[in-house]
């Protein structure tokens, strides 16, 4: 009987608090919808974890290494960045550019919303964390979960848990977070400007063209970005090539969601108590939110100035669409047009602000990568 219950006594407050995350976690997801498909692995994880002497990671027991099965997914789907890449091809396959080829000066929209990464970039690396973990979380405020996955881990950061935690988070927040910055720093008529929509059709040619040229040209100014832009863009050419419908649908469905959840779990492999109840994960939450606010931030602004110089006026908040998260930033930017105005529809320019968000975010992680890794 004793031995039973002498588990108990491995028990600390700091793994019970660890348990409260997890069910957290697993609340917003089921009560709140919040990413559910990586929330809720991630959750249970966070249990599964950090239950004393739990077998589902690697521990030494009477001096024996037993592995884990969440290290063994670890090492086989994430320190290699398998998983984030396998997702990369089921995003693509859902990224409809068309919104965007129509109209190809909103990819400076979505390169102008990525000014958060580096200013966070700088303001981490100031707070004393070492350039690889300054620029992985930096990366959280393209609220794109698979790259800050992919850099964090290709870099090593310490802090891996966290920043899938936050990256994500945000990414579901986005109709919280966004609207007071929007309207912040945009006056009433700014907010009510119309965008005409020519809704002219792209040729199914351009369409097959324009991931294998965004991935040459992306690849020959950021080479370390071919893995991240590649594979987006692997998974859109089977989207539009038009001879493979079937295993598009299994990109955007089955295999997109199967890596989310595999994700989820794998990741908490790294969400032990002792390494992350600390106050950098704190710090780490706290910058992320500061870079998403300075990327949605610096896409409105940017639209903003663009008004000085042109006769023909942008409605300023489809810059906030230039962030990563599709396709909540675009729908976020679409109703706060109708609030605004009923007749004012916003959805097809900040879709391509959006879809334009996704290649500038990856692109970003490469360039990080670049400047970081000698």
């Amino acid at each position: 009987m004793d031995a039973i219950f002498q588990n108990f006594s491995n028990l600390t407050w700091q793994q019970v608090v660890m348990w409260a995350i997890g069910g957290i976690l697993i609340y917003l997801a089921i009560n709140k919808d919040m990413e559910p498909s990586l929330l809720l692995p991630m959750g249970f994880g966070a249990i599964l974890v950090n239950i004393p002497m739990s077998g589902a990671i690697t521990q030494i027991i009477d001096g024996a290494k037993e592995i884990g099965v969440l290290n063994v997914l670890f090492d086989g789907g994430i320190a290699n960045e398998l998983f984030p890449l396998l997702l990369f091809i089921g995003i693509g396959a859902m990224i409809d550019f068309e919104p965007l080829l129509t109209n190809p000066k909103l990819m400076l929209f979505g390169a102008a919303a990525q000014f958060g990464i580096f200013a966070t970039l700088v303001g981490a690396s100031l707070l004393g964390f070492p350039l690889k973990d300054a620029a992985s979380i930096a990366i959280i405020g393209a609220a794109d979960g698979p790259t800050s996955i992919f850099v964090a881990n290709y870099l090593h950061s310490n802090f891996l848990g966290p920043i899938i935690i936050a990256a994500y988070s945000y990414m579901a927040l986005v109709p919280i977070v966004q609207p007071p910055i929007i309207k912040l720093l945009t006056t009433k008529h700014e907010r009510r400007i119309k965008m005409e929509y020519s809704g002219s059709s792209v040729s199914q040619s351009t369409k097959i063209l324009f991931p294998i040229v965004v991935t040459v040209i992306a690849g020959i100014f950021a080479p370390r970005s071919v893995a991240l832009v590649g594979f987006l863009m692997f998974g859109n050419l089977i989207r539009e090539c038009g001879v493979l419908g079937s295993l598009s649908d299994t990109a955007q469905k089955v295999l997109a969601n199967l890596i989310t959840l595999m994700l989820g779990i794998t990741v908490a492999a790294n969400m032990q108590a002792e390494s992350f109840l600390t106050l950098r994960t704190l710090m780490i939450l706290a910058l992320g939110l500061v870079a998403f606010i300075f990327d949605t931030a610096g896409g409105v602004v940017f639209g903003k100035v663009i008004n000085l110089f042109t006769k023909k006026k942008v409605n300023p908040m489809i810059g906030a669409a230039g962030i990563s998260a599709f396709p909540m930033a675009s729908r976020v930017v679409h109703k706060m047009g109708l609030a605004e105005d009923k007749t004012n529809h916003l959805l097809m320019h900040a879709a391509g602000a959006n879809v334009a968000g996704q290649i500038a975010s990856v692109i970003a992680g490469g360039v990080l990568l670049s400047l970081i890794v000698k």
